[in-house]
């Protein structure tokens, strides 16, 4: 019999040698993608970036800014050759325990309704519904709204 070992897996705070392995997951995912300089300007003015690691190699990040005591989670995406495998759902986790840590009361986000995993993803994690954003988005047809939703901290059990 066969060992089967699995990837070690870190979450950990993003460094500007991570920018091109996340440009690259960003330029793989969205037909309207983030620029390179946006992430390096998110480093830069010190919003809460990290990645996700796999034996070393970047599968995923997110972006959070905070202000007062709330949390915006503006950007969160896997490898597109590594979704479905959990890995969404570990660093949104890491990212709302880690806005719980600087005692934000809430955290806010803006997901594409055509985006239906993201939305399930984020409903499976306590966000809910608060709002649409019309033509939030850049489309293909023109423009496709936002949808708002929110976790509020004392919504969930420690």
């Amino acid at each position: 019999m066969a060992a089967v070992l699995s990837p070690r897996r870190e979450i950990r705070r993003m460094v500007r040698a991570d920018l091109s392995a996340v440009n690259t997951i960003e330029q793989a995912s969205y037909p309207f993608p983030w620029s390179r300089g946006i992430f390096s300007d998110c480093l830069r003015v010190g919003y809460h970036c990290h990645v996700l690691t796999e034996d070393e190699v970047v599968r995923g990040y997110a972006i959070v800014s905070h202000a007062l005591d709330e949390a915006h989670l503006l950007n969160l995406c896997i490898d597109p050759q590594r979704r479905r495998t959990g890995l969404a759902s570990e660093l949104l986790e890491h990212m709302v325990d880690d806005a719980r840590m600087i005692s934000a009361s809430r955290m806010f986000l803006e997901v594409r309704p055509s985006n239906r995993a993201a939305m399930d993803l984020y409903r499976r994690h306590g966000f809910r519904v608060i709002g649409r954003r019309p033509g939030y988005y850049p489309a293909r047809d023109g423009r496709e709204d936002a949808v708002i939703m929110v976790y509020r901290f004392d919504s969930r059990a420690a």
